[in-house]
């Protein structure tokens, strides 16, 4: 039995089940310890339903799909706002020298792909969407990207990806620690070891909530959203394949350093609202049209590939992050952060330096820049190189 539903009712069931991804969570503590979002769970339980369905031959349900890239687009426009030059300014080379390696962490997780994919037999392609776009990127650029790697001809890829990306979730969480140990007791550090203190200005706490700044910050997200896809329709032009949500990335980014040279306040605490619930709503609509049962033949080349990007992230973390930032208690901490960012998501790091520093001693520097600098710098920089990546590659 095949059920077809409207896009309405697949909004409601999508909302549906984002409330029952949020019940399981609040149940369920190892969801919580290891970050795992929320659209993740709720989106899953609707896909292992299907699954039940397919194997059982005795129904399906075909969703209407029709806004989950508006969605997606929105929730990336939203981000763009984050990109401030003037804030990234504040922090100094501690934070120059965190984005040099948010960027090089970025590269070299994509150059392991031609590597890797002769090795697990998989095609290049694939085993990209197990590189930055997931391990760095998270389910939410997984989910952007899929699709489009689908439309090239690469099937399972948003599966494949976004399965990659709930791994990394918790193992970013579980290694974090543990490298933050090796080097403060190895090294002998202590939390009086450390640079000097970092202050950036909290603006958010400045902004209020209410109608009039909802409404003012949706109409600036979607007059970028709309001026971006002018962006990618150019980009796109020049013969490389741009994901749609790219234009509207980079014109927030440029209104958001327009606004702040000519000091008009925007209200990012209004844009972040409306982005993440497009996130949430993303993300549950993705995974709900997830098809499980053709992962089946993929779960030993993937193994393998994640347990290669997991080794790289622990070396990467003991013997470029911590030297880098400069052998102390700080860059001990910082290195369990990268470790958060590079096999799951900004939550993962900020939460792997917060239990290292409850057990070893603060480590503000840590705590303020870090999470600054790698949510902004993968936001911006993740998509162009994964577009370098998918157009050498192809």
């Amino acid at each position: 039995m095949n059920i077809s539903i409207n896009l309405i009712q697949t909004l409601a069931i999508a909302v549906i089940f984002l409330l029952i991804g949020i019940a399981i969570k609040n149940r369920v503590k190892f969801l919580r310890t290891y970050f795992i979002p929320t659209p993740v769970i709720g989106g899953l339980v609707f896909a292992l339903i299907m699954l039940v369905g397919h194997q059982t031959s005795s129904f399906s349900v075909e969703l209407d799909q029709s806004l989950t890239g508006t969605f997606m687009i929105a929730f990336f426009t939203a981000t763009g706002f984050s990109f401030s030059v003037k804030d990234l300014k504040k922090t100094g080379i501690i934070g120059l020298k965190l984005a040099v390696l948010t960027v090089m962490l970025i590269g070299l997780q994509n150059a392991l792909v031609p590597l890797v994919a002769p090795l697990v037999g998989i095609e290049p392609l694939l085993e990209l969407t197990m590189a930055s776009m997931s391990m760095s990127g998270g389910p939410g650029t997984t989910g952007a990207f899929g699709p489009t790697l689908e439309a090239m001809g690469v099937e399972n890829a948003t599966l494949v990806g976004l399965s990659a990306a709930t791994y990394g979730l918790v193992m970013g969480s579980i290694i974090g620690g543990p490298v933050a140990k090796l080097l403060i007791r190895k090294n002998k550090l202590s939390s009086n070891d450390t640079g000097e203190e970092i202050k950036l200005d909290n603006a958010d706490s400045k902004n209020v909530l209410n109608e009039q700044s909802i409404t003012k910050s949706l109409f600036i997200i979607l007059i970028s959203m709309g001026i971006g896809t002018l962006l990618v329709w150019l980009l796109n032009k020049t013969g490389f394949i741009w994901p749609d949500y790219v234009g509207g990335l980079f014109i927030a980014a440029v209104a958001r350093n327009l606004f702040d040279t000519l000091n008009i306040q925007l209200n990012i605490k209004a844009i972040n609202v409306i982005g993440n619930i497009a996130l949430s709503l993303f993300l549950v609509l993705t995974i709900m049209d997830l098809e499980i049962w053709s992962l089946f033949n993929l779960a030993l080349p993937m193994i393998i590939s994640l347990l290669i990007q997991t080794v790289f992230m622990i070396a990467f973390a003991i013997f470029v992050v911590y030297r880098v930032m400069g052998k102390n208690y700080d860059a001990a901490v910082m290195s369990s952060g990268m470790c958060g960012v590079g096999l799951g998501a900004t939550s993962n790091a900020v939460a792997n330096m917060r239990a290292v520093t409850e057990g070893y001693g603060p480590s503000p520097n840590s705590m303020v820049v870090l999470p600054v600098i790698v949510s902004v710098l993968l936001s911006l920089f993740n998509p162009i190189i994964i577009t370098l990546f998918i157009n050498m590659l192809r």
